[in-house]
């Protein structure tokens, strides 16, 4: 199956498997499943083990099942997003259940059979994997299992590739009744090894951890061989009809849509962007069944959780000159297309007690020749969606292949994405930060404040395009976000700010990255001291090229941006307490300083019509993570000042009124209040970080 073609390795270590006990090995297990994309996706599928503990009240031996947490993801799991629960509890939940029309009840009962107080939460799935009488269970998704499972005939091909090793039940929403269904088929197979359950997955068992382990990986090896002959030579998805325009203009008409997009379906939630064109997608982009198929919408309900029931797809011509204009000219009416097609879904689907109708907007955009972009609330939510839809494209070139492709009724399909215990989920997630959905490009990124900065906003739940022109710096501080904070919350660009063409292609990129930007803080910085008369031409210059000129370039960049997203937009200049008063032995620093005060003065005025906000922060002497004052701007001005070097800090602390040290996070903060919406009704404002300093009061 393309890309999914490669057969799984085992990754089995019994020197470390061996150390662990029954928990440790399901935790194993899980995290070596999860953690390929062609065996289950992103919190899809779960584990489970059925241990003999210590009962906390009567000291006795009992079982108990280890499952998979709701939420949870087998990849990352740890021990704690394991739920735990008294075995014989769950089975006396037979006797209160009623029928299908008690599903829900059931699950309200899951809390009373949990063991030793554990908080974390059992899943729908967890009486799939109590009702099998094996001790070690494993539920995936893998795209060549659902592809034989989003077949029209998939009980007739599960026969063919596995005969009665592997058994198939129709489909059923997870919950209590399919997991009688899976008790009563072991009972009634006792040689079977698994299942394959209709447009949804694949179940195994063993007694042993890693037979179960290794039993999953076989199971899915021979779905993806007998794949490979079917289909060999077969054209796929019936042939392209589109040709790929290369990776430049792929990029280029990204950046050019995602904005455009973002602006019309994130005015009610700030929405992240994520671009991808591997292989997979331009194969299906490009192909004669794109309309068909995609209409069909997903299968498996993890995809259609994460991706809704269907794509939209632009009508883009990568052969015609202009075509893209024509697809942001049509954009308004092919969103408004696609909502009503979505209320329509929802009034025809919904039930009397059904959740309010979510967000209509789509959240997969397909694109001839181009690739996928997929919109959410937060670039991994996005990223992750964009995944879960190439696992369906995958699912849908084995199954139309090999047969017809099938996705789930709407009405089924509305059942999962609507039912009550998921809008309980969704009820339960944190609110969002302040600054989440947003976007911000902070130049001088990987200095101390460019990098305190960036530190501040990411916590409030922005994701950061660091801008740097030092490679070296810039590739430390992202790996240091990455580490802290995730790969998704940031970005790295290498960036002269004198540069227009470097300007343009780091908003591009910022663009491509993320879908948009909406905050944009100017930090890049430098710092020159000589008397007047030594001063040469190449130091006035270097002055005004990066603190005016390069603060101009970046500014209308951002403001060309922010008018086409119609979302306004908010710029925060990093000026300096020499901006309003003078220093001595600095007149080419503190002149294009006050140049940027006032830039961002004019600025406020032009932006203030289309909700662009322009502020200032004036900090002083802040020395500490500083590259500016790990020169000779350190020696000059302490030599300005007729002190030594080593009392330069304490000398600035006793200069200020209030008698502090000025800190990057200290600038940091007053950044944050500005880029924020706790700053909404201000622009043009001056925050001075200086400690007090009567000569820079602004009049």
């Amino acid at each position: 199956m393309s890309e999914q073609s490669h057969r799984l390795e085992s990754r089995w270590d019994d020197a470390i498997a061996n150390a662990l006990d029954e928990p440790g090995k399901l935790l194993y297990r899980s995290n070596l499943l999860g953690a390929d994309k062609r065996i289950t996706n992103y919190g899809g599928g779960n584990t489970s083990a059925k241990v003999t503990e210590t009962d906390p009240l009567t000291g006795a031996p009992v079982r108990v099942l280890w499952v998979k947490g709701s939420g949870g993801d087998v990849g990352t799991i740890k021990l704690d997003g394991f739920a735990t629960l008294y075995l014989d509890k769950l089975e006396a939940l037979k006797g209160l259940y009623k029928g299908v029309e008690d599903e829900d009840r059931m699950v309200g009962f899951l809390p009373h059979c949990t063991f030793a107080l554990n908080p974390r939460a059992a899943s729908i799935d967890t009486p799939l994997h109590g009702f099998v009488p094996f001790t070690h269970v494993d539920h995936m998704h893998p795209d060549a299992i659902i592809a034989i499972a989003a077949s029209k005939n998939s009980r007739e091909l599960t026969k063919e590739v596995f005969g009665d090793e592997i058994g198939w039940l129709p489909w059923r929403r997870p919950g209590f009744q399919l997991g009688l269904d899976l008790g009563a088929f072991v009972a009634a197979n006792p040689n079977a090894k698994g299942v394959v359950l209709e447009s949804h997955g694949l179940f195994t068992w063993a007694d042993d951890a890693k037979a179960c382990y290794e039993l999953t990986l076989d199971i899915i090896n021979r779905a993806i061989d007998w794949f490979a002959t079917k289909t060999e030579g077969k054209t796929v998805f019936g042939g392209a009809v589109a040709t790929s325009l290369e990776e430049a203009q792929r990029r280029a008409i990204a950046a050019r849509l995602m904005p455009e997009i973002r602006g019309r379906i994130g005015r009610e939630e700030r929405k992240l962007g994520h671009f991808d064109d591997q292989t997979a997608v331009l194969e299906f982009v490009n192909s004669a069944d794109l309309q068909r198929l995609g209409a069909l919408g997903t299968s498996c309900p993890d995809h259609f959780l994460r991706t809704k029931i269907r794509p939209l797809i632009l009508d883009f011509d990568p052969t015609a000159d202009g075509s893209i204009d024509s697809v942001v000219a049509g954009l308004d009416a092919a969103l408004d297309a696609y909502r009503a097609d979505y209320a329509r879904y929802y009034e025809t689907c919904r039930h009397d007690n059904s959740p309010a109708m979510r967000d209509p907007n789509p959240v997969i955009f397909l694109i001839p020749g181009v690739g996928m972009l997929s919109f959410a609330r937060d670039k991994a939510t996005a990223r992750i969606a964009g995944e879960f839809y190439v696992n369906a494209i995958n699912v849908m070139r084995g199954a139309s292949t090999v047969s017809d492709y099938q996705g789930l009724p709407e009405q089924e399909a509305f059942d999962i994405e609507y039912w009550l215990l998921e809008e309980a989920k969704l009820q339960r997630m944190p609110k969002p930060k302040s600054l989440a959905g947003r976007v911000a490009l902070v130049t001088g990124g990987a200095g101390g404040i460019g990098r305190a900065t960036a530190t501040r906003l990411i916590a409030e739940g922005a994701c950061v395009v660091l801008a740097d022109i030092d490679q070296t710096a810039l590739d430390g501080a992202q790996a240091d976000f990455a580490k802290r904070y995730g790969a998704d919350a940031v970005r790295s660009v290498k960036l002269d700010v004198t540069d227009e063409k470097q300007v343009a292609e780091a908003f591009t990129q910022g663009l491509v990255e993320f879908g948009g930007i909406d905050i944009l803080v100017s930090n890049a910085g430098i710092a020159s001291s000589a008397p007047v008369e030594e001063t040469d031409l190449a130091m006035w210059n270097r002055n005004i090229e990066i603190l005016a000129t390069g603060y101009f370039l970046v500014s209308r960049e951002a403001f060309r941006l922010f008018r086409r997203q119609k979302l306004g937009g908010n710029v925060v200049f990093v000026a300096s307490k020499n901006g309003l008063a003078s220093s001595p032995n600095a007149s080419a620093y503190c002149t294009a300083k006050a140049a940027e005060i006032h830039l961002a003065r004019c600025l406020a005025l032009e932006g203030a019509e289309g909700g662009i906000r322009v502020n200032t922060v004036n900090p002083d002497a802040v020395l500490r993570g500083s590259k500016i004052w790990d020169g000779e701007w350190r020696e000059q001005r302490a030599a300005s000042s007729k002190i030594e070097v080593s009392d330069l800090e304490e000398h600035y602390r006793k200069r200020s009124m209030l008698k502090v040290n000025i800190l990057p996070e200290d600038v940091a903060e007053a950044i944050y209040f500005l880029a924020s919406d706790l700053s909404a009704k201000s622009t043009g404002n001056i925050i001075n970080v200086d400690g007090g300093n009567a000569q820079s009061f602004p009049r």
